[in-house]
């Protein structure tokens, strides 16, 4: 006979699996995905205990994965986009000409636009921030500027792009598990990460302007950069087409995949047609991404690391990392779910949790401490994300609103948490500690505060009728009537 788990039995899992990534994963450094295996199996012998079978377990993982699948193939097709861009010339026109408007004279502000152009363009913001940044560093320690500021500008710009690029990982996992689309996301994270990177525009200005500037020429670096994109690649205005296609459906809310995927085909076509490259290695670049060495004529044994670090990426290959992990956490999610144990925890979680702005303040702390404990920023995204899903909608909030909380908590946050692989990696890519720059990395903090007063003024906070097929859906599910 089937049971309902109690509290203790409900949570257990719960805390195996905090436990288990905070210590096995954030100390000892063991494979997530293992862990969360790990916690999946804790959470079957609950399961078993309560009566619930092998099947029943089965089927609930079998319903959380199809329903994240379409969200899941877009994850992959991203990654031929990528590869496609790469070997097309886009992405390394788009960085060549970003880093062509740099001027010294306004290094703070500068190293914020061109961090955010080149992370949008790339969707990586450890790439922007480990080749472009470090060349902007360089820039700043030349002209005597106070360096922990001009970091801050460059993180900052670095999570914007991340977090506002279709490219970018996180942002093809958080609608994924809020359960809403990749575009719907995107524009709805405006409203708060708009408001951000306008006052952190300002404030570099305003810092900026009081700052005495020497003259300084463009850096050495910089320069062989920009001859070396310059002579490894072909300009034309047709380069850019394929990002205009993507821009085009977004706006249209043309469906997601088959934009994407013809973006990627006009990319594969300029490959070959103006940068020389063969079909067999326009193709390579989608499944396992481009890298350098494909280019005729280039000795790559003289091209600084920044080069390659920018440009070898791509490809659907660089995805599979981020799918296996949201296998194993909905693996997870789906064992817990069979039972009812998640709906048994959020009740008693949600009992104080009277209105829009408490529940967005739940879904920021949850991701805030998800990221201290696992130090892992797509983790710190799916769980809390699968956690909370119901309870926007239950209140007939959309989903976007979710997801977009989901990256104001935990993806932007992850690089001030000194601990965390962004927290080091920033801090030791760009000489400055992570808690001397972490004032000044206003845009990863300034989107909890615009976050919190839509969500307690009802403002920018999209509602689902009870017509709407997401509400009429999770009616069906949890078998309520209207």
């Amino acid at each position: 006979m089937k049971q309902k788990p109690t509290f203790l039995q409900a949570i257990i899992p719960i805390i195996s699996m905090v436990l288990l990534l905070g210590i096995g994963y954030g100390v000892y450094g063991l494979r997530a995905e293992i862990l969360m295996l790990i916690s999946a199996g804790i959470a079957g012998i609950i399961a078993l205990k309560l009566g619930y079978t092998w099947e029943d377990m089965m089927d609930s993982i079998v319903g959380k994965l199809s329903k994240t699948m379409p969200a899941i193939l877009i994850l992959i097709i991203v990654g031929v986009l990528i590869g496609s861009w790469m070997i097309g010339g886009t992405i390394p026109m788009m960085v060549y000409y970003g880093l062509k408007i740099i001027d010294p004279k306004f290094i703070v502000i500068t190293s914020f636009f061109v961090t955010s152009f080149v992370s949008i363009c790339t969707g990586t913001s450890w790439g922007s921030a480990g080749t472009i940044g470090v060349a902007l560093m360089g820039v700043a320690a030349g002209m005597g500027m106070p360096l922990p500021i001009v970091a801050g500008a460059i993180v900052s710009g670095a999570y914007f792009g991340d977090k506002m690029s279709p490219l970018s990982d996180t942002t093809n996992l958080a609608p994924i598990a809020a359960g809403t689309t990749l575009y719907e996301h995107i524009q709805h994270m405006l409203y708060t990460t708009g408001p951000a990177f306008i006052l952190s525009s300002i404030v570099y200005i305003l810092v900026g302007l009081k700052m005495p500037v020497s003259d300084i020429a463009t850096p050495e670096k910089v320069e062989i950069i920009l001859k070396t994109l310059n002579n490894m690649f072909n300009w034309n205005p047709f380069i850019i087409l394929p990002p205009i296609i993507v821009l085009y459906g977004s706006i249209k809310k043309k469906p997601t995949i088959p934009v994407m995927l013809l973006s990627s085909c006009i990319a594969l076509f300029n490959s070959v047609v103006f940068q020389g490259f063969t079909l067999g290695q326009a193709f390579e670049s989608t499944i396992s991404g481009f890298n350098i060495s494909m280019i005729n004529g280039i000795d790559t044994t003289n091209i600084i690391a920044d080069i390659p670090k920018l440009l070898n990426r791509g490809g659907m290959n660089s995805m599979l990392g981020t799918v296996l992990i949201a296998f194993c956490a909905y693996g997870f999610a789906g064992i817990i779910a069979v039972n009812g144990s998640l709906d048994i925890v959020l009740e008693r979680l949600m009992r104080g949790v009277k209105s829009t702005g408490n529940l967005i303040l739940i879904t920021l702390i949850s991701c805030f401490t998800a990221v201290c404990v696992t130090s892992n920023g797509q983790l710190s995204i799916l769980i809390p994300g699968e956690m909370l899903k119901n309870s926007y909608i239950s209140r007939k909030l959309h989903p976007k609103n979710l997801s977009r909380s989901l990256e104001d908590g935990a993806t932007v946050i992850e690089p001030l948490v000194p601990w965390t692989a962004a927290g080091v990696y920033m801090a030791t890519t760009l000489g400055v500690p992570t808690l001397e720059y972490l004032p000044w990395a206003i845009l990863c903090y300034s989107g909890w505060i615009f976050a919190l007063i839509w969500g307690y003024t009802g403002k920018f906070i999209a509602k689902l009728d009870e017509e709407h097929p997401i509400y009429q859906e999770y009616l069906k599910e949890h078998k309520l009537q209207k």
